[in-house]
């Protein structure tokens, strides 16, 4: 048992990688290709599905273990760990793509948007994804920046005769990219205002949206966003929770008390 209780089910172990290319989506998007043998044997993503990456840190690759209840590495410091959608993966080429939003600040950002290949990295995953309904012949997929790579997914692997409603929220317009065709696709860009609440835009388009007996809904966002628009959906429009899958992708930073 740890400090904090029962001790959790181990994460997959390490698989050691390096950059092999960097390439920007937008200025706000950076997608990264990781390879090497290790990637070999990865189980097939489903669609919005996750992996935890490590980054390098000031002395390098350091592997951390799992001390049943998070990863930590060996003088107890928390590693470099982000949690990224694997985009496309080529298990015949051994490579995994990852889309990071690139903000300006933080480590992922600058990661990402440094210049140079082979920079090491390992990935531990992929956690389990999104399984689409194909009885369901409306789709409701609504998520900020971050969430885009996975909605991406959801929109290529959604039948082609069903309906999406898409709502993408964007702190910068320069934020917005070209989304896989698909024949039932409506999709809103929405821009957040100056001063507004991360999400506040995609709680209003939710609120709006239209819900009929077979829509499946989709959310990633800010967590404090994405708990508003789980009460709107559970509580205020009565959606059976089987029928949705609402996830805390990040979480804002509270200022620090003075």
């Amino acid at each position: 048992m740890t400090d904090a209780g029962r001790d959790r089910r181990p994460p997959p172990p390490f698989r050691r990688v390096e950059v092999v290319r960097r390439v920007a989506l937008s200025p706000r998007l950076v997608r990264v290709t990781l390879a090497g043998a290790e990637l070999a044997g990865l189980p097939v993503p489903e669609p919005a599905a996750s992996v935890r990456v490590l980054l390098p840190g000031p002395d390098g690759l350091v592997l951390p273990t799992w001390s049943g209840n998070e990863f930590l590495l060996p003088d107890g410091r928390r590693p470099l760990l982000r949690t990224l959608t694997p985009r496309r993966y080529d298990p015949e080429g051994a490579e995994l793509d990852v889309d990071v939003v690139v903000h300006g600040e933080g480590a992922a950002s600058r990661w990402a948007a440094a210049g140079n290949g082979g920079d090491p990295a390992a990935l531990s995953g992929p956690a389990r994804g999104y399984r689409i309904d194909p009885a369901a012949g409306r789709f409701l997929l609504a998520g900020d920046e971050t969430a885009v790579p996975a909605m991406s997914q959801l929109v290529e692997s959604i039948g082609s005769s069903a309906q999406i409603e898409l709502h993408a929220e964007m702190a910068a317009e320069e934020a917005r990219i070209d989304l896989p065709t698909h024949p039932g696709l409506t999709a809103a860009w929405h821009s957040r205002r100056p001063g507004e609440a991360p999400g506040a835009a995609l709680v209003e388009a939710v609120a709006g949206a239209r819900l009929d007996e077979d829509t499946r809904v989709w959310v990633a966002g800010e967590a404090a966003a994405v708990q508003r628009i789980r009460r709107l959906l559970f509580e205020e429009r009565g959606l059976p929770r089987a029928s949705a899958a609402v996830r805390g992708y990040w979480k804002l930073a509270t200022p620090a008390t003075p």
